[in-house]
């Protein structure tokens, strides 16, 4: 694992709305805690780590790796680190030019715009936590793989809020004014049908989310094969299969519902705006005997442009 102990202090310290006092407060209850001590305690029997300010990166960094394949949501949406509570996006609506007759001037209508405001007011927290007891009795990699599960809770709900915007957007408001109807069994055809819905708007698809049965259907298209690349940007393990020549990365996702299609031009659909990334922090509740770590990020999510995006059942 790459020593990046300093991480989450940074982070901390950085954060407009928490900075030093956060930081030396989470240290100091840090060395109160019954599970962070005892993590500690068991990276030095082990010869990793010695003090509780490198334990406390080292399961940052846990939680945040294992968080890391779940996040496919932010490969559908347009991911915008802030320190606003709110940002305010307008949508230009182009200018168009008239000649008035041949040979004279040409005149242009002035640029008009809508804006839309996008307020950073979900907050996603996931925590574990175990008794004295097994806390007492459990050793490093234990309490690790346990952290683990919470960056992968993390990152999967994040995942479903993405998602979720997508699937919220009214059908008259998608590309083409509707969702694209077909029988179920997602081909080559389908594919272009999405793509060409986005275009038609004078957008261009950056990616296409499907669930696993979708995926299978079309690895049984030879026009789908064909098409297929399979280069730097391909990740199995987070769902990126890599992409078409049309454009679009294919993402594969449980997340997604079966029989749903998604395409999306993820520079203008829409924005998620990264408040604070995940932070873990020492947890206890001496009185239920709970004692553990949590971890949280704030976000934002919003629609800027829905006919950036086509939705439907395949073809």
């Amino acid at each position: 694992m790459v020593d990046n102990k300093n991480v989450l202090k940074e982070a901390i310290v950085n954060d407009p709305e928490l900075g030093d006092y956060h930081w030396n407060t989470l240290v100091e209850k840090a060395k109160s805690n019954l599970f962070t001590t005892r993590y500690c305690s068991s990276l030095a029997k082990e010869g990793i780590l010695s003090d509780m300010v490198s334990a406390l990166g080292r399961m940052h960094d846990v939680v945040v790796e294992a968080a890391q394949p779940t996040l496919i949501g932010r490969e559908m949406i347009w991911v915008l680190p802030t320190d606003q509570p709110l940002v305010r996006f307008p949508k230009a609506k182009l200018a168009k030019a008239k000649q008035t007759s041949e040979f004279s001037e040409t005149w242009f209508y002035p640029e008009k715009s809508d804006t839309t405001d996008v307020q950073a007011t979900v907050e996603i927290r996931a925590g574990g936590e175990w008794s004295k007891k097994y806390v007492e009795d459990a050793n490093w990699n234990v309490m690790e793989r346990q952290a683990q599960e919470v960056g992968r809770a993390i990152g999967e709900l994040e995942s479903e809020k993405v998602y979720a915007l997508y699937t919220g957007i009214a059908a008259a408001d998608l590309a083409g004014g509707a969702e694209i109807g077909g029988a179920g069994t997602l081909n080559w055809a389908g594919v272009v049908s999405f793509w060409n819905a986005v275009r038609k708007e004078n957008f261009s698809a950056k990616v296409l989310m499907i669930h696993p049965e979708q995926a299978a259907d079309l690895w049984q298209d030879d026009k789908f094969i064909h098409s297929f690349y399979f280069g730097k940007e391909m990740d199995v393990r987070r769902g990126v299969l890599g992409e078409t020549y049309l454009g679009m990365k294919i993402l594969v996702s449980t997340k997604a519902t079966n029989g749903t299609v998604i395409a999306i031009d993820t520079d203008i659909a829409s924005v998620m705006l990264l408040r604070r990334d995940i932070l873990t922090e020492p947890f206890e509740n001496p009185r239920e005997d709970r004692y553990g770590i949590v971890a949280s990020e704030r976000i934002g999510l919003g629609v800027l442009r829905s006919k950036a995006v086509a939705r439907g059942t395949g073809w």
